[in-house]
C-alpha cells in the first residue's frame, strides 16, 4: 500500500509537542524512574498516530500499511531496532499510564462507571493507586453488566448480595486494600487480576469484586488516550492496534 502525501498541515504536529503534551497529562513528574515521553526521536510532522500496547509481530506491516508518522507504545522494550521504518517516531509511557488510564484514580474511567464525588483509597509513594466512588443505587447484576460493557468483559465477578451505591477502583488488590475499601462503605471492588491471598477480605467483609482481566484495562486506556489526544489536536489521526 503507498501512502498519498498529505497537505502541508498549517500548524506541524511534532513528537516533541505530542511527548510535552502527555508528560503534563500523564503527570510523569511522579515517575521519575520510569519510561516517559521520547523512545525514538524523529524531526517528521505527525498527521497519523498508532497506538499499541507493544511491539506484536505484525507492528511493521500495520504500521506501513496505516501509513503512520509516529507510535505510542505501552511496553516498548521488546522493539527491534530494525523493525520499523527510521523515521517513524515512538513515544513510550508505562507506569504513569498505568496509573493515570487504567485502574486507579482515573477521573475519566470514573465518568465511564458513573462515580461522583471521588475520594483516593492506597497510596505507594505519595501517589493515589485507587479510587472509590459513588453512583446511583442499582442492583448489582446491573451494574455487573454495566462494567462488561466498558471493559469489553470480565474474567472474575464474586457478586455481591444488594444494590450497589459506592464503587473501588483499584490497580491491585490485598487484604489491607479490600478491608479499607469495605470500611469506607464501598460494596464492589474493581481491579485487573483476582488476588487470592485477599480472599479473606473478601469473605469477612462481604464486598464484591470484579476482576477485569489486566490487558483489558489497557486496552480501555488506549481507548481513552486516543480521545484526549483527538481532543487536543483536531487534525491528527489516531488509529488503534487491533489486538
Amino acid at each position: 500500500m503507498s501512502c498519498t502525501k498529505p497537505a502541508t498541515l498549517t500548524q506541524p504536529i511534532l513528537l516533541s509537542a505530542l511527548a510535552a503534551f502527555l508528560n503534563e497529562f500523564l503527570t510523569v513528574d511522579q515517575y521519575t524512574d520510569d519510561q516517559n515521553g521520547i523512545y525514538r526521536d524523529s524531526s517528521r510532522p505527525i498527521r497519523r498516530l498508532g497506538l499499541a500496547l507493544e511491539p506484536a509481530p505484525d507492528l511493521a506491516n500495520w504500521t506501513i500499511a496505516n501509513c503512520l508518522d509516529a507510535l505510542f507504545l505501552h511496553r516498548p522494550w521488546m522493539l527491534q531496532p530494525d523493525q520499523l521504518p527510521p523515521e517513524v517516531g515512538i513515544l513510550a509511557y508505562h507506569l504513569a499510564f498505568d496509573e493515570q488510564l487504567t485502574l486507579g484514580y482515573n477521573s475519566r474511567l470514573a465518568s465511564a462507571l458513573g462515580l461522583r464525588h471521588l475520594e483516593e483509597l492506597g497510596h505507594k509513594d505519595n501517589r493515589a493507586i485507587g479510587m472509590i466512588g459513588n453512583l446511583t443505587s442499582q442492583p448489582f447484576e446491573d451494574y455487573s453488566d454495566r462494567v462488561r460493557s466498558i471493559f469489553g468483559g470480565c474474567e472474575e465477578v464474586l457478586p455481591f448480595a444488594g444494590t450497589v451505591s459506592r464503587v473501588a477502583v483499584v490497580g491491585a488488590m490485598n487484604d489491607p486494600l479490600i478491608r479499607a475499601a469495605a470500611a469506607q462503605g464501598a460494596q464492589l471492588y474493581l481491579t485487573g487480576q483476582l488476588r487470592q491471598p485477599a480472599l479473606a477480605a473478601v469473605s469477612d467483609t462481604g464486598i464484591g469484586v470484579a476482576a477485569i482481566g489486566h490487558r483489558r484495562t489497557e486496552q480501555w486506556g488506549l481507548r481513552a488516550l486516543a480521545g484526549v489526544l483527538q481532543e487536543r489536536w483536531a487534525a491528527l489521526e489516531v488509529i488503534l492496534h487491533p489486538s
